[in-house]
């Protein structure tokens, strides 16, 4: 009995010991690629070098990096701040150029506008000049006007007719002594109306007046020219 418990033991012995030997051969882990040969060993034909590792960044070398970085970029806003520049000078003497011609523009209308009003102040002046003439020609017109009243045209009408039944020659007579007035026979001067003969004349028909002028014109021509003016001054004689 105890020597079938031995046997079965060493069995199960050898079968454990078999066991975890083929568990740890068929486990090994495979060389890496790459992987460094031990020293003083040869690689293999066909196998990879083996890698070198990583070289550090000492902090040389990053100062080294962050300089030429530095000296990059400020060269690269250099060149743009440069650009800049001359662009805007660029600009400043364009916009130069427009303030030059618009200030020559401007001196063009301002000496246009100047002759402008020079030219109104002389046509102010001439206007002036004419409306004063007009003026004094409608006052002295307004003198010279000669106005018959409504209550003396009845009267003026029979003394025209009156005179319309005389001679040429004595109508003349008595209307140049009324226009130019003469001394009576006692010596007193009488007042002399050439308004009165005007409108005398005015109503007088036109063959008979006709008839006086021509008398006028004979003895008084100067007389017959100023009466003649007259006639074209009477108003409210219809």
């Amino acid at each position: 009995m105890n020597k079938k418990v031995i046997l079965i033991t060493a069995a199960a012995g050898a079968f454990s010991f078999a066991g975890a030997f083929a568990t740890a051969w068929f486990s090994k882990p495979a060389p890496v690629a790459g992987a460094p040969a031990v020293e003083g060993q040869a690689n293999e034909p066909g196998q990879a070098p083996p890698m070198q590792p990583p070289s550090l960044l000492t902090p040389s070398a990053l100062a080294a990096g962050s300089n030429d970085s530095a000296m990059s970029l400020t060269e690269a806003q250099l060149q743009e701040l440069i650009f800049d520049v001359r662009e805007k000078i660029t600009e400043y003497n364009t916009k130069l150029d427009e303030l030059d011609k618009e200030k020559q523009r401007f001196r063009v209308a301002q000496q246009t506008l100047q002759e402008d009003v020079e030219n109104l102040n002389n046509l102010r002046v001439d206007l002036d000049a004419s409306v004063a003439n007009l003026k004094r020609e409608r006052d002295l017109l307004l003198k010279t006007r000669i106005e018959v009243d409504q209550t003396e045209r009845s009267n003026l009408v029979a003394i025209a007719a009156a005179y319309d039944r005389m001679d040429a020659a004595r109508a003349s007579e008595i209307l140049t002594s009324m226009a130019v007035g003469q001394s009576q026979s006692n010596g007193t001067a009488r007042t002399a109306s050439i308004d009165d003969a005007v409108k005398i004349l005015y109503y007088m028909q036109e063959r008979t007046k006709a008839k006086v002028l021509g008398e006028l014109v004979t003895t008084e021509p100067a007389l017959a020219a100023l009466l003649s003016q007259k006639l074209k001054t009477v108003t409210g004689g219809n």
